[in-house]
């Protein structure tokens, strides 16, 4: 994950019947991670579609579930992003392999500063940089990408990975650059073009760019302090996890996330809640 620059999601694409052609051309064109979101599409055609962009992703990209710990019990994914707040990262883990990774979506500085807190949370998305999100006041935008740049800065090997978020476009790329993000997370601007693996191309291109000569370093120092895995269909990486399905059986829901839980978490494990419209990520291609 520490490795990945783009970011992108989509929905399943039901209408346009397109999703494994789109995705492979994104995978080929610089995205590192393929996250799926698609409220009006069924459990089985979001199985179908997450199958879809695995397929399509590997052998080194990754697939993501939103929000849906069902979903990603029953998909064995890679990695399982979590709205703001509840449920905990340790409430989550009872529902992914143990090498699947957690991510956080985060609002605030308060909220960044406790996903990289959590050991549980391998990285977070901070945002939204434009949007529609009805705030209480200003928006965040660029001074929560200025925050986690101070606080995470992107090139420091040790730092938890962030990815800035909603209604970033390449037309406002370099102001999310130059407030201090070297990944981002595009939905509408890539999967709407006329061309989606063009329009990554050019993300990935000037992500590059703006990495510079720092990404070969970060890279060896990431390397050299371990902890990264193969993902599925990938070589091993030396002294790596396993990835997700090599070896591995999911784990059964946790006994305690019943109607009988009364950790005040149950209710919001529930995909309804999670992804609810209190969640100014839900369903929402551009994470707003």
């Amino acid at each position: 994950m520490r490795l990945a620059r783009l970011f992108c999601v989509t929905d399943a694409r039901l209408a346009r019947g397109d999703l494994p052609d789109v995705a492979e051309g994104l995978s080929r064109a610089g995205v590192d991670l393929l996250q799926l979101r698609d409220d009006k599409a069924s459990d089985a055609e979001k199985l179908t579609a997450l199958e879809q962009l695995r397929a399509a992703a590997q052998p080194n990209g990754l697939v993501s579930v939103y929000a849906d710990y069902h979903l990603a019990q029953e998909f064995g994914a890679d990695v399982l992003h979590l709205p703001k707040g509840r449920p905990t990262a340790a409430k989550a883990r009872g529902y992914v392999s143990e090498w699947a990774q957690l991510g956080r979506s985060c609002y605030s500085a308060d909220e960044i500063d406790a996903a990289l807190a959590d050991d549980g949370i391998a990285f977070l998305t901070v945002g939204p940089m434009v949007g529609r999100i009805p705030w209480r006041g200003a928006q965040p935008g660029l001074d929560l990408v200025r925050h986690a740049a101070t606080v995470a800065p992107p090139a420091r090997p040790g730092s938890k990975p962030w990815f800035a978020i909603g209604g970033i476009t390449l037309d406002n790329l370099d102001q999310v650059l130059d407030a201090g993000a070297r990944r981002v997370a595009v939905g509408r601007a890539i999967v709407d073009a006329d061309d989606p693996a063009a329009a990554a191309g050019r993300f990935s291109d000037r992500l590059r760019a703006a990495w510079g000569d720092e990404f070969e370093s970060f890279t060896l120092g990431a390397l050299s302090s371990g902890g990264f895995r193969s993902v599925a269909g990938a070589a091993p990486v030396a002294g790596a996890a396993p990835a997700p399905g090599e070896g591995l059986s999911m784990p059964a829901a946790p006994s305690d996330a019943g109607a009988d839980d009364d950790s005040g978490e149950a209710d919001d494990l529930s995909p309804a809640r999670s992804a609810g419209a209190d969640d100014p990520e839900a369903c929402d291609l551009d994470g707003h």
